[in-house]
Formats: structure tokens, sequence, C-alpha cells
């Protein structure tokens, strides 16, 4: 749940930046590792007891939100926190020290914007100010999305992000050939991430504050990285933005969920064309 809490922090604090993992290494071995914990620095000019409150009770409503919508307690995991002040530093630019060049597949690579990189022969190269948009092209249900735009779109088709947030894919279908390319989210915070994205990468996308059920155009090919239950409430929309033999890229599902996730394609009489495994995520690509 590392990218969803992540998010719930920069959306409701003045977050300055979070580390998933620290690891130490010996000749060449890690021999240890804070996975599985965040270190999160958040800016604050309220007493220690106030922020205190304001986390449990930001960390209690979303978790409560999230058991509603079917997730179990173990998919969750611990909430747990611990809060420490510390001495002001310039986090924002002391968690890109350890960032590095994704290689999603043999054609395309993510490069962090700060990092010089020589492509290879044909190589796609995407440059990234991650900020504070999900999608960095080095999360599972991310580079699926990717892999499936590599194999199944086609040059000149006109594809949707929905829930684009970092404008990762939307940046990818350009570079990929789309000829018109749409992304919408519902967070107000990252359109200006992406817009700042597509711009560095020399791509021309479309970006706005919205959802798919609002939506009145039809596009060749459909990509929604979003949790699966909402996958699931959405698909209706989805496929209704989908051109008659369009494909639909569907991830960001847990594989002990994706069942709800099948349930909802099967509803909307959707064909799937394949199935896509990478390490506890699936995705589909799917075709109307």
């Amino acid at each position: 749940m590392e990218d969803l809490i992540s998010e719930i922090f920069f959306e409701n604090f003045d977050c300055e930046g979070v580390i998933l993992a620290e690891e130490t290494y010996k000749d060449l071995e890690m021999v240890n590792t804070t996975e599985g914990t965040l270190r999160i620095f958040l800016r604050n000019d309220e007493s220690f007891e106030d922020m205190q409150y304001d986390v449990e009770n930001v960390l209690d409503l979303y978790r409560e939100e999230f058991r509603s919508r079917g997730l179990t307690p173990f998919e969750l995991g611990s909430w747990e926190f611990k809060l420490e002040e510390k001495q002001t530093e310039d986090w924002s630019q002391k968690w890109k020290e350890k960032w590095d060049v994704t290689h999603v597949t043999d054609k395309i690579a993510v490069v962090p914007d700060w990092i010089e990189y020589k492509p290879k022969e044909n190589e796609v190269v995407i440059k990234l100010e991650p900020g504070c948009a999900f999608g960095t092209g080095t999360h599972q249900t991310t580079q699926l999305c990717m892999k499936a735009l590599e194999k199944y779109m086609k040059k000149g088709d006109k594809v949707a992000d929905i829930g684009m947030g970092s404008g990762i894919l939307s940046i990818l279908a350009k570079k990929l050939g789309a000829s018109y390319v749409y992304g919408c989210d519902t967070d107000e915070t990252v359109i200006e991430v992406a817009k700042e994205n597509a711009v560095k990468n020399g791509e021309k996308c479309e970006f706005e504050l919205g959802s798919a059920d609002k939506i009145k155009d039809k596009f060749d090919f459909v990509v929604a990285n979003i949790l699966h239950f909402v996958l699931a409430e959405i698909m209706g929309d989805l496929k209704n933005i989908m051109k008659d033999g369009a494909y639909l890229s569907l991830s960001g599902i847990l594989d002990e969920k994706k069942q709800i996730v099948l349930d909802a394609i099967k509803r909307e009489n959707l064909t799937i064309i394949e199935e896509i495994h990478q390490d506890q995520w699936t995705s589909f690509v799917v075709q109307k």
C-alpha cells in the first residue's frame, strides 16, 4: 500500500518527500532493508500534538474508507505510525540520490529528469520529474500498462488515460505514435504535474480534471491504472468511451482481488485478450 499511503500524505499535508525503503549493502549483498516501513517528511507549522492528532485522524478516515470498499485488514497492512521532529533538510532533493533509470522493456526506459542518459537504438525514453503525482514507471501496475500499450496500441490510435497521475502512460502513448491522447484525473494537484511532464518530453497531450463518466468522445485504446474496486465501479463508463474493437488496459489489481474485476468485465460483455502478471499484481487487456 506504499503508493496509496504516500498519495494520502501528498494530498492532505505539506509533504516534502517519501522514502519507501532504505537498503544497506556489504560486499555487494543487501544485509538490511526498511521495506514495508514508510518514512514521510511533513512540513509543520502547528504544535506536535496537533500534528499527531491530524495524522491519526486522516489515516483513520482513509483506512475506514478502504475497508468499506472491500479491502481486508490483512491487505491494508499496519498503518501504525510514530511521529518525530527533525531538523529541516532538503528532503525533496535527498530522495533523488538513489533514483535510477527504469528499463520497463527492451524498448522503453523511464529516466529521472536529473539523470543524463544516452538511449539505445530505437529506445523510447520518457523523462520524468515525479513530483507529487502517482506514476513514476517503477511500480508494477504502471509497467503492466506500459507493456500493454507497447503490444496492442497501433500508430494513429486515439488514446484515453483514465486516472493519469503523472501522465507517464499518456506520454508513452504519444511516443508510440498515438494521434491524440486525452488524460483525466479526479486529483486536481496532478494536472499541472502531468502537463509539465508532457512538455518536458516534447509531447502534446490534453489533461484535465475529470472522470470517465463525463467523457463524450470515443477512443481506440483506453488505459486505466486504478484500484480494483474503482475499476469495477466504472467499467461501464470505460466501455462507453471505447470504439467497437477498441482495447482497454486495466491495471492496479492485486492478484487476490482480480475476481472483482473479472466479474465487472463479464458484466459489461468485454472480451479478455490477455491476462498479465507481475509480482503480486494482475493486469487485463480486454476488447469491446
